[in-house]
C-alpha cells in the first residue's frame, strides 16, 4: 500500500516527506498505522552523519505508538486493532542477553542501522513510490512513516485507554533517561546526582533520580527554559555549567563530589565525560547515555583516579532496561501519577513539519517534540 514518511537521502541532510510503498506484514510481522512519534535526537544524529546507517534513503523515527492495521502469521498474539508502543530495541526472547534479563542488549540489535530486515540484509519493507528504490528503516520500525511494517519483536501491546500521543515516549526517551538513573546509575535514597543535558533523555533521568529518592538532583543545561523544566520535574538545583554543579555537589558531600553523574548531552563529546568523571566522589559512578560521533575514540580521564578512587565509568543503552517488562511498567507509573509524560511534550507537529521540529530542537525550544499523525 502507499503511505508517506520522512526520509534523509544523504548525510549531512534534512528530513523530507516523500511518498512510499509499504509491504504487507509477513510471518512474525505486523503493520501499524501510526498515531504519534517522539522526535528523538538520535534520528537527528542519522541526518548529520554522527550515526552512519547502511542504506539511503533512510526513513527516520524510532519512538512511536500506533494501532495494528494488519497482522501476519506467528506474531505472538498481536491482532488488528491492538494498541502498541514500539521498543526501538527489539528483543527476541531467547538469545543469551534476553535469557539473562538484559533485553536491551538483544542480539537483534546488531541490525538496527542496516535498514533492512535483520534476518535478511537484502529485504526491505519500504520503497520509494517513485521508482521503487529500497528505503531503510530506522531500528527496523521507522516511526516517521504514516503506516509501517515491523517485526513483532519490536512491539509491546498496551491498554487501549493509554493516550498514545504520550505513550510513544516510553519507547525510547523515558525509559532511557529513567533507567540511566535507576538502573545504570543505581541512584539511591539520599544520593547527590548530577544530570548533564536536559533534553528528552535528561529530563527523565531527573524524574528517575527523584523517584529513586535522591536528596540533591543538580540539572545542568545552558538553556534557561530547560533548567526551569528540570526543576518542575524533580531537580533541586539547576545551573548552566558542570563546574557549578560540581561545586554544589561537593558542598553537600563534605568536598567529595556527586554519587552519580549522568551524561545526557545531545551531542556528547569526550570532554563531557571527563568533566563528569571529575564531578564524582570515590566509588562514584559516571553513566554515559548521550551520543555524538560514535566513531570518536578517547576519553580524558586520569587513570590514577579510576584505579585509586575506584571510580566507575559505564555506558547505558535504553537505561539498561528490559523493554517488554519496563514499557508496561512505565505506563503503569504514569497511570498512578508517579511518572509525568504529558509535561514532557513541548510542542506537537504534523508529519510535514518534521524538519521544523528538529530546527526547534537545535534552538533549545523543545524538551520533546512529538509528531501527530492524522
Amino acid at each position: 500500500m502507499q503511505t508517506r514518511g520522512a526520509v534523509v537521502r544523504q548525510t549531512p541532510g534534512k528530513y523530507e516527506v516523500v511518498d512510499l510503498e509499504v509491504d504487507d506484514p509477513g510471518p512474525g510481522e505486523i503493520q501499524v498505522k501510526m498515531v504519534a512519534s517522539g522526535m528523538c535526537h538520535s534520528d537527528d544524529h542519522v541526518a548529520t552523519g554522527d550515526i552512519p546507517v547502511g542504506v539511503y534513503p533512510f526513513a527516520g523515527g524510532h519512538e512511536g505508538a500506533g494501532i495494528v492495521s494488519k497482522a501476519g502469521a506467528n506474531n505472538k498474539g498481536l491482532k488488528e486493532g491492538d494498541h502498541v508502543v514500539f521498543s526501538f530495541l527489539p528483543s527476541c526472547g531467547h538469545c543469551r542477553w534476553c535469557a539473562s534479563g538484559m533485553q536491551n542488549l538483544c542480539d537483534l540489535g546488531a541490525g538496527l542501522l542496516q535498514g533492512s530486515r535483520w534476518e535478511d540484509p537484502n529485504s526491505f519493507r519500504l520503497k520509494l513510490a517513485d521508482g521503487g528504490q529500497p528505503v531503510g528503516q530506522m531500528c527496523g520500525i521507522s516511526t516517521f512513516v504514516e503506516t509501517t511494517t515491523v517485526s513483532q519483536d519490536s512491539c509491546v501491546k498496551v491498554p487501549d485507554d493509554i493516550p498514545l500521543d504520550v505513550a510513544c515516549l516510553v519507547g525510547c526517551g523515558v525509559g532511557t533517561g529513567w533507567g540511566s538513573a535507576v538502573n545504570s546509575g543505581g541512584v539511591q535514597p539520599g544520593h547527590t546526582t548530577i544530570v548533564m543535558g536536559i533534553g528528552g533523555i535528561g529530563i527523565n533521568a531527573v524524574q528517575g533520580a527523584s523517584h529513586a529518592g535522591a536528596s540533591n538532583i543538580i540539572a545542568v543545561d545552558p538553556v534557561a527554559f530547560k533548567r526551569e523544566k528540570a526543576q518542575e520535574l524533580g531537580a533541586t538545583h539547576a545551573v548552566e555549567s558542570i563546574e557549578e554543579a560540581t561545586e554544589i555537589a561537593k558542598g553537600f558531600t563534605n568536598g567529595q563530589g556527586a554519587d552519580v553523574s549522568i551524561v545526557t548531552i545531545g551531542v556528547t563529546k569526550p570532554e563531557h565525560v571527563g568533566n563528569a568523571f571529575a564531578s564524582i566522589r570515590k566509588q562514584g559512578t559516571v553513566v554515559v547515555t548521550g551520543l555524538g560521533d560514535i566513531t570518536e575514540v578517547g576519553v580524558p580521564i586520569p587513570i590514577g583516579e579510576l584505579t585509586l578512587f575506584e571510580k566507575k565509568l559505564k555506558g547505558s543503552l535504553f537505561g539498561s532496561s528490559n523493554p517488554k517488562a519496563d514499557i508496561p511498567k512505565m505506563l503503569d507509573l504514569y497511570n498512578h501519577g508517579k511518572l509525568k509524560l504529558d509535561e514532557l511534550v513541548t510542542k506537537q507537529y504534523k508529519l510535514d513539519e518534521v524538519a521544523q521540529g528538529y530546527e526547534d530542537m537545535h534552538a533549545g525550544k523543545n524538551i520533546r517534540g512529538v509528531l501527530i499523525f492524522d
